[in-house]
């Protein structure tokens, strides 16, 4: 007996319902990235693993999905590592290639690749899928698309300041009102790391302190001893646990709290100047807010750093996220070449948007009229019309086999169509068409201006 097909857990099959649902939403971020003047482009969708490999963070790399060498791959694998069952260096010798974790750093090995055909700054956007080896759960998946917008070549912080103005404008557009942008700046944890003498420490120290949300203060604090920062440096940061106020009195806290540190003072002044500008500029439905414990961890992120969160009483994790790297190229030799960006998280905002009940009712509309067969010459009629109406922008459809009309009627009704085009003898002899409303049963004779006016 053969088995019963399945798919790997975290990835989906999408139904067309589904699959229309997601491309309003891409269509909406898409329109918006091209209005805030980003281009489009597309890398692989797997990499050297070279160049993704140490991108990420230990937790990143130990995610990334590698990819088996073609061919009997053992047959060159290295004969000591492998007798020794060592994994972690083994895998150097028998896969070269991963599939990407994300569309960052293939971004930026694109733009080391391309720089001289780029202008710079460049604003690029990219929709496209990317594979993680997670553990499945509620909103995350091992395959799932990022919705990346990216600009290169300018320190500017006025991209930051759009870049809040980009979600706020997304989010709105779909409906999602009330999402929360939270701010923070990796030179203000750098300077805090520095404060409380643990600047050998800074990695652990993001990483812990990110997963505030996850597991907790006591879980935060339990792992940040497990990675060898010690308990008085722990009780300085204690004020990071109950940070309140407005951002503003955030931002004068930090001032205070960082006043012995030049980085962190610098990361306090980027904040300051992000937050009032976009606060000056207003925000149609977001709600900016600056979150100290927000650390992103992720390696290659230097300077402001975001994460968005759905609206309230959505349990969800966050729908969108990036920030300012400034020496990402850097990694594949092209210095100074500053960079920011941000990016939604397609499958999350789908989820968020069905639990509220947000997708218009249009976007899985089905065709507008199907076509009953009567037979060859019926449908040869027919399939006249079908195609001047197809030119005219509508969506109509011919029942393709000559089947009882009540069965034809059933297909339209389960796929939710809500006109019937009847075309019999008398029909073609008149050069008429008979119009059925399926849902309220009232059936008109029409020429084709008025059936194509019906039906637009």
């Amino acid at each position: 007996m053969a088995s019963k097909p399945s798919i790997p857990k975290g990835t989906r099959d999408f139904s067309p319902a589904e699959v229309a649902k997601r491309q309003y939403i891409i269509q909406t971020i898409k329109s918006n990235f091209e209005k805030f003047g980003f281009q489009p482009i597309e890398t692989p969708s797997f990499e050297n693993s070279e160049t993704l490999m140490g991108k990420y963070g230990e937790e990143g790399d130990r995610l990334i999905f590698k990819i088996l060498n073609s061919g009997d791959y053992l047959a060159k694998a290295n004969a000591t590592h492998l007798d020794a069952k060592d994994s972690t260096k083994l895998t150097s010798s028998i896969s070269e290639k991963a599939l990407r974790y994300d569309l960052t750093v293939p971004f930026a090995r694109y733009v080391v690749q391309h720089q001289n055909e780029i202008e710079f700054p460049f604003k690029r956007y990219q929709i496209q899928p990317v594979w993680r080896a997670d553990r499945p759960q509620k909103g995350r998946f091992r395959e799932f698309f990022q919705c990346d917008a990216d600009v290169v070549g300018s320190k500017s912080l006025w991209q930051e300041v759009e870049l809040v103005q980009l979600y706020d404008t997304v989010f709105s557009t779909l409906g999602l009102n009330g999402v929360t942008v939270k701010i923070n700046n990796r030179k203000i944890l750098s300077g805090i790391a520095e404060v409380i003498g643990a600047s050998d420490k800074l990695i652990d120290f993001t990483v812990a302190l990110d997963k505030l949300d996850k597991i907790g203060e006591d879980g935060v604090k339990k792992e940040m001893i497990e990675k060898g920062i010690s308990e008085e440096a722990i009780v300085k940061v204690q004020p990071l646990f109950n940070f309140t106020g407005t951002i503003a009195e955030k931002i004068e806290k930090l001032s205070q709290l960082l006043a012995a540190s030049e980085e962190g003072m610098k990361g306090v002044e980027e904040l300051r100047f992000i937050c009032e500008n976009v606060t000056n500029l207003a925000l149609a439905t977001a709600i900016l807010d600056l979150d100290v414990t927000l650390a992103r961890g992720l390696n290659y992120y230097t300077g402001a750093i975001f994460e968005v969160a759905a609206p309230k009483g959505v349990a969800m994790g966050s729908i969108g996220g990036g920030g300012r790297y400034d020496d990402l190229t850097g990694i594949f030799g092209l210095k100074n070449m500053s960079g920011v960006g941000i990016s939604f998280g397609l499958d999350r905002i789908y989820l968020v948007i069905e639990e509220l009940g947000l997708f218009p009712e249009t976007v899985t509309e089905s065709s507008k009229a199907l076509f009953v067969n009567y037979g060859d010459a019926e449908a040869f009629y027919a399939l006249q019309a079908i195609k001047k109406l197809r030119a005219s922008g509508v969506k109509v459809e011919l029942y393709p086999d000559k089947a009882k009309v009540g069965k034809q009627f059933q297909y339209a009704d389960k796929r939710n169509i809500p006109f019937a085009v009847i075309v019999g003898g008398e029909e073609m002899n008149s050069d008429t068409y008979s119009l059925k409303n399926l849902v309220s049963g009232e059936q008109t004779t029409v020429d084709f201006e008025g059936l194509k006016n019906a039906l637009i």
